[in-house]
């Protein structure tokens, strides 16, 4: 079943993100990953919950998307993008 990480990101200096940018994308095919959206959120009806850029990467179970999170390869990455921004992240599973 598939899972979605989404995550709303606010940049505060773009240091950061050439080697974020150059690095990501294989972490995330590594675990079976996929980069569906990376833009700024539409409101359609309610409050706004997604701030900044909005991401979403689909993975093929949860499992996957936690061993991206969880890789030591992720860890020097999530520092970076620390360094420069915020990120608020959930992973909802699929039906």
């Amino acid at each position: 079943m598939a899972a979605y990480v989404i995550g709303a990101l606010t940049v505060h200096n773009t240091d950061w993100q050439q080697e974020y940018g150059a690095k990501m994308p294989a972490l995330i095919q590594k675990h079976g990953g996929k980069l569906l959206a990376r833009a700024p959120a539409s409101q359609l009806e309610g409050e706004a919950l997604l701030h900044g850029v909005t991401v979403m990467i689909e993975f093929p179970t949860t499992e996957q998307a936690q061993a991206w999170h969880a890789d030591p390869e992720h860890l020097p990455l999530q520092k970076l993008r620390q360094g420069g921004s915020h990120m608020d992240m959930m992973l909802v599973g699929g039906l």
